[in-house]
């Protein structure tokens, strides 16, 4: 790890905080804008004097009391560090080659400075749809969700979504049993998902990549859920919608997100009893149902024949 990843998760890190407010993305962002304009790295941080905090950064007294408590922690912040690493849970920031490059090319500054993960990194290289809907499934729907995955397997795509309970964790199960692959961006409880047997032989066996923007043993939090639903949308080709409610839920929250910010196309299956569905549909999301051979690089064909979403591959 380089200086300046070690300084970002010195500054951003919510490990070993001690009621220290580390830095949030928003914060970091800023940050790290002011650092490239006046030339400056992470890495040279911890050498600047009071003065030299508002000069370039234009902190007052109580942010450079807050940066200076952030840097002090840094010696407990190393063992946490090291006993995450012997659970098999490393750090990657910004500043590594393995960041996900795919979310800094959609995302842009709305990138979280780190992620806590478990698993092979050169994952995030290869092509994968995302798959994402309700908790609560049915037969039918966990079906549905099987036969798309194995489609999109046999055309040579992983499986990314947010490891929960529901589409999410049947879709990468499906994509692990395939013999395929799966990256789950996760929201709460690493800890515990990295002691299950099945997640712990998928990640030895290179096959399974887990990703947190959240410390490792943070419970839920609906706030944190739903940031990371864009970061599936981002890392994917496109992004199936199995099943969601209309007008409420992490499900179409995430959904009509990336169709207004084009992360990418945002299939929809095509079942007029869900409402949520439907509304997806009317929105822009493409229609797809069983027949659909799960060849990501026929989706124009979709497009021009639906006509929706059409802008997100027309040449500018």
């Amino acid at each position: 790890m380089n200086d300046n990843a070690q300084m970002i998760i010195v500054l951003c890190s919510h490990l070993c905080a001690d009621g220290c407010r580390p830095l949030e993305p928003s914060e970091w962002t800023r940050l790290a804008d002011t650092m490239i304009a006046q030339k400056l790295q992470p890495r040279d941080i911890p050498d600047f004097s009071d003065e030299d905090m508002k000069r370039y950064f234009g902190y007052g007294e109580a942010e450079t009391e807050r940066i200076k408590r952030l840097l002090d922690r840094s010696g407990s912040l190393s063992f946490e560090l090291e006993r995450l690493s012997l659970m098999g849970i490393k750090v990657v920031t910004r500043a590594d080659a393995g960041y996900p490059r795919a979310l800094k090319a959609r995302l842009k500054g709305g990138c979280p400075p780190l992620f806590y993960y478990a698993g092979d990194l050169s994952l995030l290289d290869r092509g994968m749809v995302g798959f994402v809907g309700s908790r609560t499934v049915g037969d039918e729907d966990v079906s549905f969700a099987e036969s798309i995955v194995r489609k999109v397997n046999s055309n040579g795509f992983g499986v990314v979504s947010g490891g929960a309970k529901g589409i999410d964790s049947v879709s990468s199960s499906a994509s692990l049993s395939n013999g395929s692959f799966a990256v789950e961006y996760i929201s709460d409880s690493f800890t515990r998902k990295i002691k299950k047997k099945e997640a712990v032989a998928a990640v030895q066996n290179g096959k399974l990549l887990i990703m947190s923007m959240a410390k490792p043993d943070a419970g839920f939090n609906a706030g944190i859920a739903m940031q990371r639903n864009k970061y599936i949308y981002a890392q994917s080709e496109a992004t199936v919608v199995v099943k969601s409610d209309y007008n409420k839920g992490g499900t179409w929250g995430g959904a009509t997100e990336a169709l207004k910010r084009e992360y990418c196309p945002v299939l929809c299956r095509d079942n007029r009893r869900y409402p949520g569905n439907t509304g997806l549909i009317e929105k822009g999301a493409i229609p797809i149902d069983d027949s659909w051979d799960g060849n990501v690089g026929n989706i124009r064909n979709l497009l021009d024949n639906t006509g929706e979403q059409i802008t997100l591959f027309n040449e500018q």
